[in-house]
């Protein structure tokens, strides 16, 4: 959330920012409620300031008459003060709620447009994978091989489901026991996360639970949901909290499963396991203070490419256009791996990294207290380490054999305890 004043100081900024983003969203209205906010305050200061000077008033020795008049001064002022304590109450609650549509401030380098095609390629690694032969997709190599089942799954949970069997089930389990490896190295703490967190922690990391719109699901009559990712479980870890700023900056990476409806997601590009409705995933999280962030925000993509450089696997990144930055990213770095099998061959997004600034501290109240005395809020960043059903699509595409096996990945091999797939 941005802060209410900076909202006012700034609106043609913020006006353009929205329309950038192509986001719906009203910053005048914020800043005519955060002015009534202020001039209801204000009258009500007063309004508590008489009353004090009624009370004390009321101490002395006076007159039965004047006592009279000051009992009757007391009770309009009570119901005054009760009146102004209502209105400033609704005021916040309508200025809060616009204000929780506008979204973070977008970098100024961020390239603007919306869709995939005005995303700014910055950085390859790799060329794709070319083949002696004509390579098939993930959907029919896990088919054959006796690996992912999903006509079973569609019929015990419905579309967009899997089943993973044999050996893939432990070439997922090396996937994420790979990119722990990593970032314990890089000081990261683990944590395997709940997969269900409360409406208000979702909605301060960014998330919209409600609404036909809506990613998440939703778990009747209980205010929670179901994560679509363990940034918000990550991200809630704080709320609240006053931090240390010597601990700053905090690295944590989250093991979980992750919940998304796909509403509308269809298509050539959402086929098998690229787009489903459950899937694990590693996440990084990071608190730390407003100055390192752009810093902190190039270190976490840099630990998603050591990973997929790791594996053998050609990526490129790509700078993300304001379109497709989601409300709190400031910037967002997404890598984009080589899948022989997408379309005939394409680039795939596999993870991403964004800097939130304090847009999510703010909603969850994520602070830390600076060397003036003062609270202030940090910044916070997220980052994919390994999202499971992608990187499977990565490996069993690209490491795919002319025989229809698939070799596994050096890196991998201590992990799964075999070179290569074959059907059982």
């Amino acid at each position: 959330m941005l802060d209410h004043k900076f909202v006012k100081d700034n609106l043609g900024a913020i006006r353009k920012n929205i329309a950038d983003r192509f986001m719906k969203a009203d910053a005048d209205l914020v800043a005519t409620l955060y002015d009534k906010r202020n001039e209801v305050l204000t009258r009500l200061e007063e309004e508590r300031k008489k009353r004090n000077e009624n009370a004390a008033a009321m101490k002395g020795k006076i007159e039965a008459a004047i006592r009279d008049k000051l009992i009757a001064e007391g009770k309009a002022l009570k119901e005054t003060i009760a009146a102004l304590e209502r209105a400033v109450e609704e005021t916040e609650a309508r200025l809060l709620e616009e204000a929780r549509k506008l979204p973070n401030m977008a970098h100024p380098d961020a390239p603007i447009g919306k869709e995939d095609k005005d995303n700014t390629e910055v950085k390859r690694v790799g060329e794709p994978t070319k083949f002696a032969f004509e390579p098939k997709d993930h959907v029919q190599l896990g088919q054959e091989l006796d690996i992912i089942d999903f006509d079973a799954a569609t019929r015990v949970s419905g579309t967009k489901f899997y089943y993973l069997k044999n050996q893939v089930v432990l070439l997922e389990l090396a996937l994420v026991r790979y990119a722990l490896d990593i970032l314990m190295k890089k000081g990261f703490t683990l944590f395997t996360t709940p997969d269900v967190a409360k409406t208000e922690i979702l909605e301060g990391i960014g998330f919209n639970p409600r609404g036909a719109e809506s990613n998440i699901y939703s778990v009747e009559g209980e205010g929670t949901c179901l994560i679509g990712t363990a940034e918000i479980t990550l991200g809630g870890y704080y709320a609240g909290s006053v931090l240390d700023k010597k601990d700053l900056p905090l690295r944590l990476a989250g093991l979980s499963h992750c919940f998304r409806r796909e509403a509308g997601a269809a298509g050539q590009f959402s086929k098998g396991l690229y787009r489903v409705h459950q899937f694990t995933k590693v996440e990084m999280f990071i608190y730390c203070l407003p100055e390192d962030s752009d810093r902190i925000h190039e270190e976490l993509r840099l630990v998603e490419e050591e990973i997929f450089a790791g594996l053998g696997i050609p990526f490129r990144v790509v700078d993300t256009c304001t379109g497709d930055l989601g409300a709190p990213a400031y910037r967002k770095w997404d890598l984009e791996a080589w899948m022989p099998g997408r379309n005939g061959g394409d680039w795939g997004e596999v993870t991403s990294t964004s800097n939130c600034t304090d847009f999510q501290a703010r909603r969850l109240n994520v602070r830390y207290k600076d060397e003036d005395g003062k609270n202030k809020f940090v910044h916070m960043l997220n980052g994919t380490a390994i999202a499971c059903s992608r990187g499977l699509i990565a490996v069993i595409e690209n490491f795919q054999q002319a025989d229809g096996s698939i070799k596994m990945p050096e890196a991998l091999i201590p992990y799964c305890g075999f070179s290569e797939i074959r059907r059982k």
